[in-house]
């Protein structure tokens, strides 16, 4: 499987968003538009001796600790021959982490430290990692020294949070890496592009990195810089693919949060770290991740000249496999704090469904996914992916019937998770993980009977856009 270039990851501290709680999103987009994926909740595990995990893609190989902790995550169906890449998940202990936005370190660092062929790479990035950590920080500091020990192929990116912090991790060369937490008020896109930018090295609380990095930029003269230290500047890519793939994204998604900044969609110099003067929800993550540069003269659906709507690459792609909002929050009982808000189809026409992640199972239809379509089949996969090829074939005629049906369904969503939370109010254990699961199962029954009847509705109508039609006398 080839992930080149692909993704694009939201981070919002628990200060800056709706709820007053962490968040990290991202787009898990491969190089075809289909890649079937499952979602499945991962056991614990203990005291287990010879765990050992292989990469078909790589080489890969190491043992696992007897100890794990039980996750969620979102595989490949075809394991065998396309690799795990489990992308994403939150962990019994609340911990949330997302895996990989590729990234590409420049020419002049990988001379010196290139990349290792049979390193960690994102295929097994979530399963070394995401079973064993406590906290967000111990995520970076996790990885860090599997990174030490095992060397990247590629360059990745990977996302952290708990119900206090948030972090973003930089992979860049075979064994280098930085990472930032958000601060609370604040969030942060990113998208293929090394993103972090001035580091302070004493500043241990919001900064962390492999060990030797400012030795190795000092000896191999790499800074070009007069004062200060870039990561991304002295890591980091500044080429033409850039500014036509990835520096758009994140203006567009600083357009949406920030209309009143003043950037340009091919600046090197976005920044980072941003603030808004309004608090962000998830369905604001879910505009900016389903988006396509609306209202724009970039707009694939829009009404400018050919070469403007196919000048930028897309936040939100046919190759999404799915797209995630990991939600850790921090004002509700203990066992309710992780929420996995995912989506299956393409994020502008799916909804975003809110799975509690304190539960054991996912409803079959999530669990099990078809390789290929089969219209009998009950996959959330091919249902949600189904709708949205059916919005976009008619997309002038469909998009505000989609709408109105994300509309409900998010009214719906918050409604559910109201009543929920307050179900729980007695549960504890045992019993509660048992009640989320369950309430995991409703919501899915929600989702499918909108959704069907959402399509039922397009096929209809568009029997009647056929141009294969002719006016005639009703009494002929």
């Amino acid at each position: 499987m080839n992930y080149e270039s692909a993704c694009t990851s939201i981070l919002v501290g628990k200060k800056a968003s709706l709820t007053g709680n962490t968040m990290i999103a991202r787009n898990d987009d491969t190089f075809l538009p289909l890649t079937p994926q499952r979602f499945y909740m991962h056991p614990a595990w203990k005291g287990e001796k010879g765990l050992h995990l292989k990469s078909p893609l790589n080489g890969f190989e190491a043992d696992l600790p007897e100890n794990g902790y039980r996750y969620n995550a979102v595989p490949n169906v075809d394991r065998e021959h396309l690799g795990d890449y489990e992308e994403s998940g939150i962990n019994e202990k609340n911990v949330a982490m997302s895996a990989t936005e590729s990234t590409y370190g420049n020419e002049r660092t990988l001379a010196f430290d290139p990349l290792v062929k049979d390193g960690l790479d994102e295929d097994l990035i979530v399963n070394m990692t995401l079973p064993f950590i406590e906290s967000a920080r111990h995520g970076v500091e996790y990885l860090g020294q599997l990174i030490k020990q095992y060397g990247s192929p590629a360059g990745n990116s990977v996302l952290f949070s708990d119900k206090d912090n948030v972090w973003y991790m930089e992979i860049v060369t075979g064994h280098h890496w930085v990472a930032q937490r958000i601060p609370d008020d604040a969030y942060a896109v990113a998208a293929n592009q090394v993103a972090i930018q001035q580091v302070d090295f004493t500043d241990t609380d919001n900064f962390a990195w492999s060990e030797g990095i400012q030795e190795f930029v000092a000896e191999h003269k790499l800074n070009p810089d007069q004062s200060g230290w870039n990561f991304r500047h002295i890591f980091g890519t500044m080429n033409e693919k850039d500014r036509h793939y990835n520096t758009p994204r994140v203006w567009y998604a600083h357009h949406i949060l920030n209309p009143e900044t003043p950037e340009e969609p091919e600046s090197a110099e976005l920044p980072f770290i941003m603030r808004t003067s309004h608090r962000i929800s998830v369905e604001d993550i879910a505009q900016i991740l389903g988006s396509h540069y609306n209202e724009t003269r970039f707009d694939p659906f829009g009404h400018g000249d050919d070469k403007d709507r196919l000048r930028y690459r897309p936040i939100g792609l046919n190759r999404t496999q799915n797209s995630h909002v990991l939600e850790v929050r921090d004002n509700v009982q203990e066992g309710l704090e992780g929420i996995m808000w995912l989506c299956l189809g393409y994020p502008e026409f799916s909804p975003y469904v809110p799975f509690y992640t304190n539960a054991t199972d996912t409803d079959p239809s999530y669990s099990t996914t078809p390789l290929k379509m089969d219209v009998d089949a009950d996959s959330a996969y091919w249902l949600h992916r189904t709708n949205s090829m059916l919005v976009e074939s008619h997309y002038s005629k469909f998009v505000q019937g989609n709408r109105d049906y994300l509309t409900e369904l998010y009214r719906r969503y918050r409604k559910f998770v109201y009543d929920t939370d307050n179900g729980a109010s007695e549960l504890s254990g045992k019993d509660l993980t048992k009640y989320l699961t369950e309430a995991n199962y409703k919501v899915v029954a929600m989702t499918k009977a909108a959704t069907k009847d959402q399509i039922n509705q397009m096929i209809m109508e568009g029997i009647n856009l056929s141009r294969l039609t002719f006016d005639m006398d009703k009494n002929l």
